[in-house]
């Protein structure tokens, strides 16, 4: 028989994906913990530990124009402002766990908020907000818009576009992402000196207005099976640069997501699926 420490704490949590990008769901409402960046990377381990990209937190709200609020960690223990596929698998996980029934809830963030909703086929839509070609306080450039800007990397100059979504995103246009040296390119790029905070990198392909393919190198935790908020972000500059239609399906390495915006002044949408993988528990 197997024996535990009395003075570990049992933690309960839930394992959840959006398109292959995989998390560790905690429930911070009925459960009150505090974890450390030291314990969140050991969760995040996938030999030694649970194995995730990044952990989710559900907790009470303290304002009456939100449900709940959402905390994202990434698995090296930094927390985040954004996590478009953590959204959809929070929705999901409130609703499995009996937190609500609405079929629209909305959330409070880091920096900002979600309205998430329960459509038909299993479908969840997200609010992301109105995306910011501003990025303010995310880089050190200066008077640059939604057009392309030149970044020098390895005594060359490459094309790229910046916009946040709620967290920040640089999108490379290339030929095809098959062959884009993403882990090259992503990793240099996300600890650019002009990116204190770091950022995430999309590589998009555009095989026609309606249609991308799409990579992402997401900040500090490297490439993704998908990157909710970087196909948000992809596709934003794509409309925004006007060689996109208002409405795009997203191939992402783990599946497809359908982003809608209708332009600036706009909010954008995206629509996918969550799953629940198992519950489980650990002693920490």
């Amino acid at each position: 028989m197997i024996s535990y420490d009395k003075n570990k704490k049992k933690l309960s949590f839930s394992k959840m994906h959006g398109l292959g990008n995989d998390f560790m769901v905690v429930d911070c409402i009925n459960q009150n913990f505090l974890l450390s960046s030291c314990i969140i990377k050991k969760l995040s381990n996938r030999n030694t530990g649970i194995g995730f990209d990044q952990l989710l937190i559900v907790e009470k709200s303290n304002h009456p124009s939100f449900d709940f609020n959402y905390r994202i960690f990434n698995a090296n223990g930094s927390e985040v402002e954004q996590c478009g596929n953590g959204a959809r698998c929070i929705g999901l996980f409130l609703l499995l766990k009996g937190l609500t029934n609405k079929k629209k809830i909305f959330l409070s963030t880091q920096k900002n908020s979600l309205i998430i909703e329960f459509l038909s086929n299993d479908m969840i839509q997200v609010n992301m907000n109105k995306p910011d070609f501003e990025l303010k306080n995310f880089t050190l450039l200066k008077n640059f818009s939604h057009k392309n800007f030149s970044i020098e990397l390895f005594q060359e100059k490459l094309m790229c576009s910046l916009v946040s979504i709620g967290n920040p995103h640089c999108i490379i246009k290339v030929q095809t992402i098959k062959n884009a040296p993403v882990n090259i390119l992503g990793k240099n790029i996300e600890k650019n000196i002009l990116f204190p905070q770091g950022i995430n990198v999309g590589f998009m392909e555009i095989i026609n207005r309606k249609n991308i393919k799409l990579r992402v190198y997401e900040r500090d935790v490297g490439e993704t099976y998908s990157c909710g908020s970087g196909a948000c972000a992809a596709v934003a500059v794509g409309i925004a640069q006007n060689l996109l239609s208002n409405t795009v399906k997203v191939t992402l390495l783990g599946g497809q997501l359908i982003i809608t915006w209708k332009g600036f002044g706009h909010c954008l949408y995206m629509t996918g699926p969550a799953k629940h993988i198992y519950d489980g528990y650990i002693y920490l």
